[in-house]
């Protein structure tokens, strides 16, 4: 039996219009380097990682290579993507960069760019789970209780040990998520993340619980907060 390899997927292609910045948040410096080349080293350096595909705006192409990938030396960035009207759109066309690469059961873990703060491990684990099951998804527990709320009443409140809040990376075997993905696309249904899109197939997505510091940098008091990380030696799977 072939052993199944591992890529990353990673969207870069948000605007950050919260960030309030005159260039794309993640090209903001984070303790004196990009937030998207932070997020990229961490995949790397990690040696079980194969191949990493970015995908960005297509008129940042240049930029991200010259300023990025070139800049850093990063070897494992096969291509970068262009984006597309929304995020799931630019996933697809990650995904079909992918297929010329990637085998059915090989796993693709799809991270936010902006979630420089991921550890080794947690990838690690991901790619475990996501080669027995149709996707592994990295989460914590709610802290806060939940309200549902229609038209500013409240209508219910969840049990809170249900409740998860999801974070990145997602991972699938890349046959699993490129048949979800191109379901959705074909169907027009847009879906919250990567991970309802194979749920609504069918699939058996399991829980590899995260870290609250995976955050994910969209406001300038996050930047604040993931220096604090790093500054107590939270970094590249020392998380």
């Amino acid at each position: 039996m072939t052993h199944s390899r591992s890529f990353a997927l990673i969207p870069a292609a948000g605007m950050g219009k919260r960030m309030g910045a005159s260039i794309n948040k993640q090209y903001l410096q984070l303790a004196g380097m990009p937030i998207v080349a932070r997020t990229i080293s961490v995949f790397e350096n990690a040696p079980f990682i194969d191949g990493i595909f970015l995908v960005t705006p297509v008129d940042e192409i240049p930029y991200c290579r010259e300023h990025v990938v070139e800049a850093h030396g990063f070897r494992k960035v096969l291509e970068i993507v262009p984006g597309g009207r929304e995020r799931q759109n630019s996933v697809m066309n990650g995904l079909r960069a992918l297929q010329r690469h990637a085998g059915e059961d090989d796993v693709v873990l799809i991270h936010d760019g902006v979630r420089p703060l991921i550890s080794r491990e947690l990838l690690k684990e991901s790619i475990e789970v996501a080669r027995g099951c149709d996707g592994a998804l990295v989460a914590v527990p709610a802290k806060d209780t939940i309200k549902t709320v229609r038209d500013g009443l409240v209508i219910d409140t969840p049990d809170r040990d249900t409740l998860w809040q999801a974070q990145t990376p997602q991972s699938f075997r890349f046959g699993v998520i490129f048949a979800a993905h191109r379901a959705a696309e074909q169907e027009g249904f847009m879906g919250t993340d990567d991970a309802s899109l194979v749920e609504r197939r069918g699939g058996a997505v399991r829980i590899v619980r995260g870290d609250y510091r995976n955050i994910k940098i969209t406001t300038p008091e996050d930047i604040v907060l993931a220096e604090a990380f790093l500054a107590g030696g939270g970094q590249n799977g020392v998380l």
